[in-house]
C-alpha cells in the first residue's frame, strides 16, 4: 500500500446523509474535532450543504477524503458501499482506520473489498447522536488493535454511549436502537394522542409525553434499576396505573414490541447476506 499524506487530526466522511451529519455534529459540539478538520464527500451538494453549514470542508471526490484523512467513516447506503470501497481501495494505506456505519455490511465483506491488513471497524449508531445521546455499538476487524478501537470509542463517546461488542450483536443493535428510535417515537405519539383524546391540547400533550420518556430513561440509567422495578414503584392497588397497564396488556403492547425488534433483526440479517 502506498504512503498516505493524511492529517491525523482530520476526520473524513464518505457519504453525507443524516447519520453522517449526526455523528459529525455530535463530535464538533463535544469539541472532539474542529469543524475545519472534517472533510465530507458526496456525489452532489444536496447533503453536503449541511456539512458546509457546520463549517466543515466538502468535496465530490471520495478518494480525496482518503488522501487527506487517516480516520474515515463510510456512511453510504449499504447497497452503494461495495462500489465505493472498490473506488477508494487504490488509495487506502496502512495508516488508515476505516469505519463503516452501513447496516448489514459485515466486517469480512469490508476486509475482502479493501487491501490486505486494512484496519476496519463496524459501528451501529442511532439518530440521537445528533444531540450527543446516541446509543452505539462497535465491532473490530481482525487487523484492528486495541489502540484503534479505543481511539474510535473515545471519539464516538462524544455522541453518546458506545460499547464494543461481538459482531453478532450488531444486527440486534440495529433493531433495538437504530430502528428502536422509530418504535419509541410511535409509543410517544400514541401516549400523547391518548391525552389529546381526553381533552389535552396537542402541543402540551406531546411535550409532556417526550419529557416523560426522557425522565424515565434517566431514572433507569442513573439508578440502575430493572424497568420492572421502576414500573412497580409507580403502581398502587386499584390505582390509575394498573388500570392503564391492563389496557396495554390487552392491546398486546409487550408482544408487539418484542416482535418489532425480532422482525427488524431478521431484516438486518437478511441485508447482511445480500
Amino acid at each position: 500500500m502506498a504512503a498516505v499524506r493524511s492529517d491525523p487530526r482530520r476526520l473524513g466522511f464518505v457519504g453525507a446523509g443524516r447519520m453522517a451529519e449526526a455523528i459529525a455534529q455530535g463530535l464538533i459540539r463535544a469539541g472532539k474535532v474542529e469543524a475545519q478538520h472534517v472533510l465530507a464527500s458526496a456525489p452532489t451538494d444536496r447533503n453536503l450543504c449541511h456539512f458546509q453549514a457546520l463549517g466543515c470542508q466538502t468535496t465530490h471526490s471520495n478518494q480525496e477524503v482518503l488522501q487527506r484523512c487517516s480516520v474515515v467513516i463510510f456512511a453510504t447506503k449499504p447497497q452503494v458501499l461495495p462500489a465505493v470501497l472498490a473506488e477508494v481501495a487504490p488509495v487506502v494505506t496502512a495508516e488508515h482506520i476505516l469505519v463503516s456505519v452501513a447496516a448489514g455490511v459485515s466486517l469480512s465483506t469490508l476486509e475482502e473489498l479493501l487491501p490486505p491488513k486494512t484496519r476496519v471497524l463496524r459501528v451501529s449508531p442511532n439518530l440521537p447522536c445528533v444531540v450527543q445521546e446516541g446509543a452505539m455499538v462497535m465491532a473490530r476487524g481482525v487487523h484492528t488493535g486495541n489502540n484503534e478501537a479505543k481511539l474510535l470509542q473515545n471519539l464516538l463517546e462524544a455522541c453518546g454511549q458506545c460499547e464494543e461488542v461481538p459482531e453478532a450483536y450488531v444486527d440486534i443493535h440495529t433493531a433495538l436502537s437504530g430502528s428502536g428510535v422509530a418504535f419509541v417515537c410511535t409509543f410517544s405519539e400514541a401516549l400523547a394522542e391518548g391525552a389529546i383524546k381526553m381533552g389535552m391540547p396537542s402541543s402540551l400533550a406531546h411535550r409532556i409525553a417526550a419529557q416523560t420518556l426522557l425522565g424515565t430513561a434517566k431514572m433507569l440509567q442513573q439508578e440502575g434499576q430493572h424497568p420492572a422495578q421502576l414500573r412497580t414503584d409507580v403502581l398502587t392497588p386499584a390505582g390509575t396505573t394498573i388500570y392503564g397497564l391492563h389496557a396495554l396488556e390487552q392491546g398486546g403492547l409487550r408482544a408487539a414490541t418484542m416482535s418489532a425488534v425480532e422482525a427488524a433483526t431478521y431484516r438486518a440479517k437478511e441485508l447482511s447476506k445480500k
